[in-house]
């Protein structure tokens, strides 16, 4: 009879097993988020269930090629540094992506995730920081957002609002107040890229005195539209 460490054991293997659909993984500098400018590995997975209008990042949505958790942990390893962001696409429309982050909890990793507001974040594990990306009017899919996500959101979590326009920034800002967010969790206020200046965004939030975070896409800067950056 199989004995506790042989079935932890055993366990272990089924979940290194498990496969996902990567669209690639690749070293950079943190772009976004409290970590920017940080030394990162991501790991971009295939597939999204949403159509943001401003997404940068379509070539994710079907883009991909099956590999283990085991094969991205030591791919990963490869690149020696020790934070990690697991991105997408969507990463949690594919359900291993769960034991994929606990793993890498496990091994020792500072790893955050990037999300959006369309999926339950309940089952992340709680060392992960999350990163989720409510979306606005602007972006066309402010309808799949479930804000029940909110209250699952701690101090080390970050909430994100990609803005389109004055009325993305006014309905984020009344959802900022609604929910008391910067009491909850770190609060990023973004401009899309080509739609809204960053100095506008940043002359509202100074006029309104607003307790968010200015977040520019750093890597858009620093190399412009390039994936694997």
């Amino acid at each position: 009879m199989a004995g506790p460490a042989t079935a932890a054991a055993r366990n272990d293997a089924d979940v290194l097993a498990n496969t996902l659909r990567v669209n690639e993984i690749f070293l950079s500098l943190q772009g976004e988020t409290t970590r920017s400018g940080l030394p990162t590995v991501f790991i971009r997975l295939t597939g999204c269930p949403l159509r943001c209008i401003y997404c940068d990042t379509e070539y994710a949505f079907y883009e991909g090629e099956k590999m283990t958790i085991a094969e991205i942990v030591q791919t990963v390893a490869g690149y020696r540094t020790s934070y990690v962001t697991v991105t997408g696409g969507e990463p949690l429309a594919q359900k291993p992506c769960v034991p994929l982050l606990k793993h890498l909890c496990d091994e020792g990793y500072k790893v955050s995730l990037e999300t959006s507001g369309a999926m339950d974040i309940t089952g992340v594990d709680p060392r992960v920081v999350k990163i989720v990306d409510v979306k606005t009017p602007g972006s066309g899919e402010e309808k799949r957002n479930r804000y029940d996500n909110l209250q699952h959101l701690g101090e080390h979590d970050e909430v994100k609002f990609v803005l389109c326009d004055r009325a993305d920034y006014e309905w984020a800002r009344n959802l900022l107040n609604q929910y008391r967010l910067n009491e909850r969790c770190e609060v990023l206020f973004s401009p899309s890229h080509v739609q809204l200046p960053a100095v506008q965004l940043a002359d509202w939030i100074l006029s309104d005195r607003l307790p968010v975070r200015l977040q520019i896409q750093l890597h858009k800067y620093l190399w412009g539209d390039v994936s694997g950056k």
